[in-house]
């Protein structure tokens, strides 16, 4: 029994000796190929991110361009202008007229009498009021800001215009082409970017944060920010151009500036170093804030402690008087505005008394729309819509700085400001406050309304006198 286990075990560790060899035989003739393989990947790789050191991440570091950027928008502008030209024409056309005037031309559209003194209530009255609420029904002047900015020609983006690609098969197969160039070029090429942009500034942020203050942390936390929004800005293939730099916020002071997108930050700070505000988030982003707190004196505060006006202005008053720490970078409409206007400004950062710096910024819709329409796309889904679009093109002037006027209340001086803001971006100049973005219009509105009404009729207390 013993010879014939042995032999049984001899006869098995034979075959599975053949098996083996068979399985190397196998091994052996794939592996030429699998190696081919890794060796294609190992240098198609290699390429990849060489050409991203020597032609984005380097300049990037210094701040210097080879100009490819800007030889890519020019094309773009060449190949839209072969495109359609799509014209909008709005619903209703209108010059600003005040309440009085328009009821005015009514009264006397309706009425061989000279009305222009009546003081009296008139029936045709009413038709003012209806025709102000279907113009606000069909051309809203505030809900339209928070929807994508209409473009006079189609800029091959299917989001812009779904059925412009079936006019003709030349419009077809451009639109074609670009979204093979967007999607299997741009997209993970900016993908690539923006991983290697944050992730560097996580890193350095917090490998900095172990340094004890002073000037050497300060000087390395600056290029440190520079260097990564810069990075970032090239993942956005974002072509921007600054005007009147001499403006440039100082230390000290407040950067105040119109808000249509999250990457307005990125769009300053890759500029000039700026102290962040805002609420502590979790996840990805709040990692991202803790290591940039580490290195630089961001102000992040807690849900509970936003609500409390008063600890915000301490602590923003508080890093003002510090003429060493950085600009504090506000918003001050508290949500995105569709790239047309300037909405409300809160008044908060304008009670602190410190020195305001206005910055306007005003985005090219043709190559990409910035605008984030919050309540439609998350962020992720809105920075994927943004770096598979051709590009991100904007200006952005640096005004002379600001300060309140003796008399001058915060409402006043924020007022003030946000209309330098908009005239000189070319938006529109707007009082409504953005929050009607999410919430009714408040009684206030309604009552401005009826005031201007009831004075126009019996006219004020110096018009009765005299009478």
């Amino acid at each position: 029994m013993r010879s014939l286990s042995d032999g049984a075990r001899l006869g098995l560790c034979g075959k599975r000796h053949e098996e083996g060899d068979l399985k190397m035989g196998l091994f052996l003739d794939f592996n030429p190929f699998d190696n081919l393989l890794c060796i294609l990947l190992g240098i198609s790789f290699t390429v990849w991110f060489t050409l991203l050191l020597v032609f984005i991440i380097v300049p990037a570091i210094f701040g210097v361009s080879f100009g490819i950027r800007q030889l890519y928008m020019k094309t773009l502008l060449k190949i839209f202008e072969v495109s359609v030209n799509h014209l909008t024409v709005s619903i209703i056309a209108k010059e600003p007229t005040s309440l009085e005037e328009e009821i005015k031309e009514i009264r006397r559209s309706g009425s061989n009498r000279d009305l222009d003194h009546a003081s009296e209530f008139e029936m045709s009255d009413i038709f003012y009021f209806c025709r102000q609420g279907v113009e606000s029904i069909m051309d809203d002047e505030v809900t339209k800001r928070f929807s994508a900015e209409e473009l006079e020609s189609w800029n091959l983006l299917t989001r812009s215009n779904y059925n412009f690609q079936h006019i003709s098969l030349r419009l077809t197969v451009l639109w074609g082409l670009g979204v093979v160039i967007r999607y299997g070029f741009l997209l993970p090429l900016r993908v690539t970017l923006a991983f290697t942009g944050v992730g560097l500034l996580v890193v350095l942020t917090s490998i900095i944060g172990f340094l004890p203050n002073g000037r050497m942390k300060n000087f390395l936390s600056e290029q440190v920010h520079l260097m990564c929004y810069r990075i970032c800005v090239r993942a956005l293939t974002a072509i921007i151009t600054y005007h009147d730099s001499e403006n440039k916020p100082k230390n000290g002071g407040i950067c105040v500036a119109n808000h249509t997108s999250p990457i307005d930050v990125i769009i300053l700070a890759s500029d000039g170093c700026y102290a962040m505000v805002g609420q502590i988030h979790g996840g990805l982003m709040g990692v991202i804030q803790k290591s940039m707190v580490k290195a630089c004196p961001h102000i992040w505060f807690e849900r509970s402690e936003v609500k409390d006006r008063h600890l915000v202005a301490k602590r923003l008053s508080d890093h003002v008087e510090d003429k060493t720490k950085l600009p504090i970078l506000i918003f001050p409409e508290g949500t995105c505005i569709n790239n047309t206007s300037v909405m409300m400004f809160k008044k908060g950062s304008f009670e602190i008394g410190s020195t305001v710096y206005p910055v306007a910024i005003k985005y090219d819709p043709r190559f990409g729309d910035a605008f984030w329409n919050s309540s439609q796309f998350g962020m992720v889904n809105y920075l994927l819509r943004m770096m598979s679009s051709w590009a991100i093109v904007c200006s952005v002037w640096y005004l002379p700085p600001m300060t309140r006027e003796e008399g001058e209340d915060a409402v006043q001086f924020a007022n003030r400001v946000k209309a330098a803001i908009a005239r000189q971006g070319g938006l529109v100049d707007l009082l409504w406050d953005g929050g009607l973005k999410r919430g009714k219009v408040k009684d206030t509105f309604k009552e401005e309304q009826q005031k201007l009404y009831s004075k126009m009729l019996v006219g004020t207390q110096e018009d009765r006198s005299r009478s």
